[in-house]
């Protein structure tokens, strides 16, 4: 699924975030209501830390349709990135998240430095209101539609990145997260 149909709909300044944190030796994690299974795989296809997403029960090998706890959305993320910065030792205040949905607005409140990436209205309107930073890599006539990026080349703070990446799909339609973070599953 990734080869064939993500990996090219990736936003270059959304990997480059991504990269940025990773150069400066941060950790970096996707964040997405995808199954957890894809999620791995499209952190390690991007070189990131890991990932976290929903996780389905698997009983003798083959998947059941159930979940193990909650799907990995909204306050749900923000309980797994909660977790996840107790066992890897990461103070939240010094992270980063970054999402395009106003659905991650619990993940993003978490954190030092929340990102609104391509966001929707909602989002965009809620970073404006908190003063959250704003950044979008959509070009051409949407960009300049929805507005123009916020604070470009602001710098990134130190500490560990957790990252709920905001993956971009293009497509005809409003663009959804595909890690959201995978898709909206991403």
């Amino acid at each position: 699924i990734f080869d064939e149909l993500m990996a090219d709909r990736i936003w270059s300044g959304t990997h480059a975030l991504a990269r940025l944190h990773l150069d400066a030796g941060q950790r970096v994690w996707l964040v997405t209501a995808a199954p957890v299974e894809l999620g791995r795989i499209i952190a390690q296809r991007l070189g990131l830390t890991g990932a976290l997403g929903t996780v389905a029960e698997i009983r003798d090998g083959e998947y059941t349709g159930r979940l193990v706890g909650d799907m990995l959305h909204g306050p749900a993320k923000s309980e797994a990135i909660t977790a996840l910065a107790k066992a890897e030792g990461l103070d939240l205040d010094r992270c980063s998240a970054y999402s395009d949905s106003v659905n991650d607005t619990p993940m993003l409140s978490l954190v030092g430095n929340a990102v609104a990436v391509n966001p929707d209205s909602a989002l965009r309107r809620e970073a404006r209101r908190r003063g959250w930073e704003i950044r979008d890599f959509r070009t051409g006539r949407k960009a300049a539609k929805v507005a123009v990026p916020a604070a470009l080349g602001t710098t990134v703070l130190a500490g560990a990145a957790v990252a709920g990446l905001a993956l971009h799909r293009r497509r005809r339609s409003r663009g959804g997260l595909v890690a959201e973070a995978v898709r909206k599953a991403l």
